[in-house]
C-alpha cells in the first residue's frame, strides 16, 4: 500500500472517504448511488483520481470489483447505498469471501441517530454480512473514518485475503474533521504469520525426496500469493506430477507434461487416480473442499499429507494432515526451493519413473475425448476453438454450471489470474460483471465470458454497463436450453426427472444483445464456430454476444458422485466401453 503524508485540511466525511481511496491508489470503484451515499457520490464527482463505474445492479458491482481483484491482485472496491443496496451486494460479498478475494465494500447507512429505528432503507449491514466477510466496521464518528478505511484495506489484503465491509452512516459523511490518512496501521489481535516453521519445512522436503508415488496438489492460494513461478520451479526441480484445483488453474502451465489436469468432481481420470494412489501428498494453498475431497475416508488413503496454508484454521479442518506448515505460499516455497537446491533433488528416480509409467497409462485413456464429428455443436469444441483463436492467452471469466467445467477442462491455462470464476459459492450471474472488472483493468487484452443461457440471465442488465464504458467483451454462450448441470444431476441421480431444469421461454439473445447496442450472433452449425469466434475476437471495439446452440444431451465427464472416492468416477462412454471389452 502507498505511503501517504499527513494533511491539516478539514474535510467532510465524504471528502475524506474520496481522499482515502485516492491515497490508497484505488483505480476504479464500482457502485450504484442512493440516498445514504449521495454525499460520497458528490465528493467523487468533484475529483478525477478515482474512476467510478456505474453498474445496473449492486450484485454486478460486487462481481465487477471481484473480477478486477482476481485479475490484478489488487483489492476491488465497491460503493452501495443502505438497505437494498447493501443486501443486493451480499451475494457478491459471499462469493469473494468463499474464494479469499480482497475487496473493500463501502455501504451507506442511515443517520447514526436513526440506527435501530427501522428508518427508511435501514438494514443491519454489519449483522447481515458478518458470516461472509473477513471483518466489518460501523463508523460512528467522522474522526475514525480515515483510520478505519486504512484498516479495511490492510485486513482485505494481508494474511488470507477477503472482503471487508465499512458501513458509513449518512451524517458521518456530512460531518467534518481534519484529514489524516495513516501510513500504516496495527491491529493488536491480528498478526498473520507469513514465515513457515523451518523444522516442518525440512521434514516436508525430506518426505518428498523419499516418496515413491509423490503428488503435488495446488490451489487458489498459489495464485493469490503470486507464487506460480515458484511453484513451477519447485515442481520442475523434483519432476513430480502436479494437479490444480478449479481455483488454482494457471498456477502451473497446463501445456506442461507434468500437469495432470484439474482434480476433483470433474477432474481428469489421471489426476484423480494419481491422487488416490499417491504415497506423499503436498497440498499448497488449497483448502480440501468437498468437491475435491469427496469421501474423506477414501481421500488419498495411502498418503502422508503435507499442507501449506496461510490460514491455520484451514489446516486439518476437513482432512487430517501429517505435516502442517502455516505460512504464505511464496515464503514457504522459497524456503523449499532453497532447501532442495542445497541438498540436491535426490529423489527415488527409479520409483518415480515407475510411478510416471502408471500415470501415463491412465492418461492414455483420454478421459476428455468427445465426438468431434458431431453435426450438433459440442460445447467442448467451442472452448477448444476459443483456446486456439486466442492462443490460450485470453482472460476467461465464467458463470457456473457445465460451461464452467468445460472451460476449466478444455481451455488449458498457462498463466495465473487468467481464469476468473466463482469456485466456492458457485454464483450464477458472476461471469459478465466479473468480465467488466477484468476488461477495465486490462483494456487491451482479450476477455471472454463463458456462460450458459440460464446463468447469463442472472445479471444480463450489465450489458448496459458494457455499452456505457465501451467494453469489448466476448460473451460465449453455450446454449443447451437447460440448466445444464442441474439436468445432468437429474439424469444421473433422479431417474431423468428434469424438474424445472428446462429453460422455457428464452429470449432471442441476438436481438437482445442488439437492443443493448452490441453485436449478437447465433451459431447453429459446427462449421461456423471458428468464423464467429474469429470475428468477435478480432473486433476490439464492440461487445459480441455469440449464442452457440449446443448439444442438449452432452454431460461433463469424468464426474465423481458426492460422497465417493477419487477412484469411483462416472466415466465417458468410450472408457466404459473399453473397460467392458477388457
Amino acid at each position: 500500500m502507498q505511503q501517504q503524508s499527513t494533511s491539516a485540511e478539514t474535510l467532510t466525511g465524504a471528502e475524506i472517504l474520496s481522499r482515502c481511496l485516492k491515497d490508497e491508489g484505488v483505480e476504479y470503484i464500482f457502485g450504484y448511488p442512493g440516498g445514504a451515499v449521495l454525499h460520497i457520490y458528490d465528493a467523487l464527482f468533484r475529483q478525477d483520481a478515482v474512476k467510478h463505474i456505474l453498474v445496473r445492479h449492486e450484485q454486478g458491482a460486487s462481481h465487477a470489483a471481484d473480477g478486477y481483484a482476481r485479475a490484478t491482485g489488487r483489492p476491488g472496491v465497491l460503493l452501495v447505498t443502505s438497505g437494498p443496496g447493501a443486501t443486493n451486494a451480499v451475494t457478491g460479498i459471499a462469493t469473494a469471501y468463499m474464494d479469499s478475494i480482497p475487496m473493500v465494500v463501502i455501504t451507506g447507512q442511515v443517520n447514526t441517530w436513526a440506527i435501530g429505528s427501522d428508518a427508511f432503507q435501514e438494514v443491519d449491514a454489519i449483522g447481515i454480512t458478518r458470516p461472509c466477510v473477513k471483518h466489518n466496521f460501523l463508523v460512528k464518528d467522522v474522526k475514525d473514518l480515515a483510520e478505519t478505511i486504512k484498516k479495511a484495506f490492510y485486513l482485505a489484503c494481508s494474511g488470507r485475503p477477503g472482503p471487508v465491509v465499512v458501513d458509513v452512516p449518512k451524517d458521518v459523511t456530512a460531518n467534518r474533521t481534519v484529514y489524516h490518512y495513516p501510513d500504516s496501521v496495527k491491529i493488536r489481535s491480528y498478526n498473520p504469520v507469513s514465515k513457515g516453521h523451518n523444522g516442518q519445512i525440512r521434514r516436508a522436503v525430506q518426505l518428498l525426496l523419499e516418496a515413491k508415488k509423490p503428488m503435488i496438489y495446488s490451489g487458489g492460494g498459489v495464485v493469490l500469493d503470486n507464487a506460480a513461478e515458484l511453484l513451477t520451479e519447485f515442481t520442475k526441480m523434483l519432476g513430480f506430477p502436479i494437479t490444480n484445483t478449479l481455483m488454482g488453474l494457471g498456477a502451473f502451465p497446463a501445456s506442461d507434461k507434468q500437469f495432470l489436469g484439474m482434480l476433483g468432481m470433474h477432474g481428469t481420470y489421471e489426476a484423480n487416480m494419481a491422487m488416490h494412489d499417491c504415497d506423499v501428498l503436498l497440498a499448497i494453498g488449497a483448502r480440501f473442499d468437498d468437491r475435491v475431497v469427496g469421501n474423506v475416508a477414501e481421500f488419498c488413503p495411502y498418503a502422508t499429507k503435507i499442507h501449506i496454508d496461510i490460514d491455520p484454521a484451514s489446516i486439518s479442518k476437513s482432512v487430517q494432515v501429517d505435516v502442517p506448515i502455516v505460512g504464505s505460499v511464496s515464503s514457504v516455497l522459497t524456503d523449499m526451493v532453497a532447501l532442495v537446491k542445497e541438498q540436491g533433488a535426490n529423489t527415488d528416480k527409479d520409483a518415480v519413473a515407475k510411478w510416471w509409467q502408471e500415470i501415463e497409462g491412465w492418461r492414455s485413456q483420454d478421459c476428455l475425448r468427445f465426438d468431434r464429428e458431431s453435426k450438433i455443436i459440442k460445447p467442448q469444441a467451442v472452448i477448444q476453438a476459443m483456446h486456439k483463436i486466442t492462443k490460450g492467452d485470453a482472460f476467461v471469466t465464467s458463470d457456473v454450471g457445465q460451461h464452467q467445467m468445460w472451460a476449466a477442462q478444455y481451455y488449458g491455462f498457462n498463466k495465473p489470474r487468467r481464469w476468473i470464476n466463482s469456485g466456492g459459492l458457485g454464483t450464477m450471474g458472476f461471469g459478465l460483471p466479473a468480465a467488466i472488472g477484468v476488461q477495465l483493468a486490462y483494456p487491451d487484452e482479450t476477455v471472454c465470458c463463458v456462460t450458459g443461457e440460464a446463468s447469463i440471465m442472472m445479471c444480463i442488465q450489465e450489458l448496459s454497463t458494457c455499452l456505457q464504458y465501451g467494453l469489448p467483451i466476448n460473451v460465449v454462450s453455450l446454449n443447451n436450453r437447460y440448466m445444464g448441470m442441474v439436468r445432468q444431476w437429474q439424469e444421473f441421480f433422479y431417474e431423468g426427472r428434469y424438474a424445472m431444469s428446462y429453460m422455457d421461454a428464452l429470449p432471442d439473445f441476438v436481438a437482445l444483445a442488439n437492443s443493448f447496442g452490441h453485436v449478437g450472433i447465433r451459431v447453429e452449425s459446427p462449421a461456423d464456430v471458428d468464423a464467429a469466434l474469429k470475428e468477435a475476437i478480432a473486433d476490439t471495439k464492440r461487445l459480441y454476444f455469440i449464442d452457440f446452440v449446443t448439444d442438449q444431451s452432452e454431460n461433463v465427464f469424468p464426474m465423481i458422485e458426492q460422497g465417493k472416492g477419487h477412484h469411483e468416477m462416472h466415466l465417458p462412454a468410450h472408457m466404459t466401453a473399453e473397460r467392458d471389452l477388457a
